[in-house]
């Protein structure tokens, strides 16, 4: 498909990691690791731009194709990554399209599976933190995908997605905020202490409407 076409040349070109996606029929997931803050900007620009001059060109119209720009946020690393892969790649089976992840073409399922092979997708080092055995690690994968994410790790995932509000624990948000310098939880009025945290393993995850997702 074109989109993923011009999503691993931009992805190559720009040095971000795709280790997630999930393209729906009105909106799109990516889940990835940007080199920069800027990379993801220009990465979502750049596809938008050019699937929506394709469109365009091939549907004889004009104008936006997007309902509005792109939504971002912070993920923690450890089981909150995990649970954006799951959350991107059963995307399909909550919209009741499919009953198995697996039958879905346009997700990364099939690769992080073991199923099928795909150069745009690199595995997250959580991921692979599932096990040192190539084998050992597919099979804990797939069986993440026996059950679906209960009620609250989708309410917290859509929450992050819809207000653009780090995904994590709260020690982890409280540093988002001294490092970025700028509150980035609901109810927390004024700006925080300024400071820094270099070890912070940080994740990006961007969203949009449509609903682009990417983490770090």
């Amino acid at each position: 498909m074109l989109y993923l076409l011009h999503l691993r040349d931009l992805a190559d070109k720009l040095g971000c990691e795709v280790h997630a996606y999930c393209l729906m029929t009105n909106h799109v997931h990516l889940l990835l690791t940007p080199p920069s803050t800027d990379a993801c900007t220009v990465l979502m620009r750049n596809l938008g731009q050019r699937y929506v001059q394709y469109f365009n060109r091939t549907y004889e119209r004009s104008g936006t194709l997007w309902e509005g720009r792109y939504r971002s946020f912070l993920v923690e690393s450890a089981r909150y990554v995990i649970a954006c892969y799951r959350y991107i790649e059963q995307n399909p089976m909550r919209a009741e399209m499919v009953s198995n992840p697996a039958d879905y073409p346009w997700s990364s399922h099939r690769v992080n599976s073991g199923i099928a092979a795909d150069p745009l997708v690199t595995p997250h080092a959580e991921y692979l933190a599932l096990s040192e055995d190539a084998a050992n690690r597919i099979r804990a994968y797939r069986s993440l995908f026996e059950s679906g994410l209960d009620a609250s790790e989708l309410a917290r995932i859509r929450e992050a997605g819809l207000n653009s509000l780090p995904l994590g624990s709260e020690s982890f948000k409280a540093r988002m905020e001294i490092n970025l310098g700028r509150v980035l939880r609901h109810g927390k009025p004024g700006r925080p202490k300024s400071g820094s945290d270099p070890d912070l393993n940080v994740d990006l995850k961007s969203g949009s409407d449509p609903d682009f997702q990417m983490p770090r």
